[in-house]
């Protein structure tokens, strides 16, 4: 692919970068709609997007402050953190996963995801809904995770906030059993889980804040049965 240049594209140019800021609902600020640009073969700078989007009045929609749904057991034995903030990809899948929980709005009431991603590649894994913020939602996602895998992950070291719903037997049992190592960040400290904290950021931002969802999905797990055999 020929690159085209952003100083002979002008008015095409425009026309592009507002048809990729509207493509993405108007969420993608410069950085990101000139990495589309970029993949398309245009050869153009963040700072002449910037410009561009300026000009024509396209302004990203602002994040909206995501409350936090950590409730630490302060009775529970904390795992030390094994990852210390160094989220750098590691050499092969299946050496870090990063989790978390957050919360989905529904007309019928809340609904709760929780997400497991491979460091690796920081693609998902494993998830769980429920209607219950707990650690059998946890454990399902780790279930899922565990499958998907084939079943073999003894030696993975699994990262976290200090949740009840990681520091419950059902989870810490469920990691034990699998050769899972878990990793705690410290309580109230986003910087210490950030990859899973900025899953659920994006999540919010792009889908959350702008769809409406009246009604529980069929398949919401309730209760989630032992699937261990």
């Amino acid at each position: 692919m020929t690159p085209r240049c952003a100083a002979r594209g002008g008015a095409e140019l425009a026309k592009v970068v507002r048809e990729l800021f509207y493509r993405h609902d108007a969420t993608y600020g410069s950085p990101r709609i000139t990495q589309d640009l970029w993949a398309m073969g245009w050869k153009v700078s963040k700072n002449t997007v910037a410009k561009l989007m300026a000009e024509q009045g396209l302004v990203a929609r602002p994040k909206r402050r995501r409350r936090g749904l950590t409730k630490a057991d302060r009775k529970a034995h904390k795992p030390p953190d094994l990852v210390g903030r160094r989220f750098k990809p590691p050499e092969a899948p299946d050496r870090v996963w990063v989790g978390d929980l957050t919360e989905i709005p529904t007309d019928e009431g809340k609904l709760y995801l929780a997400t497991i991603l491979d460091l690796y590649a920081r693609r998902a894994v494993g998830w769980a809904l429920s209607t219950h913020h707990d650690d059998d939602l946890a454990k399902a996602a780790l279930q899922v995770a565990i499958a998907i895998r084939g079943g073999h992950v003894a030696g993975v070291v699994f990262h976290s906030d200090q949740g009840g719903e990681y520091t419950g037997a059902t989870f810490v049992n469920a990691c034990a059993a699998h050769g899972i190592h878990q990793s705690m960040g410290r309580t109230g400290s986003a910087l210490d889980n950030a990859v899973a904290e900025s899953f659920n950021s994006t999540l919010e931002f792009e889908l959350l804040s702008r769809r409406r969802f009246p009604r529980l999905p069929q398949f919401v797990v309730t209760r989630i049965a032992d699937l261990d055999s």
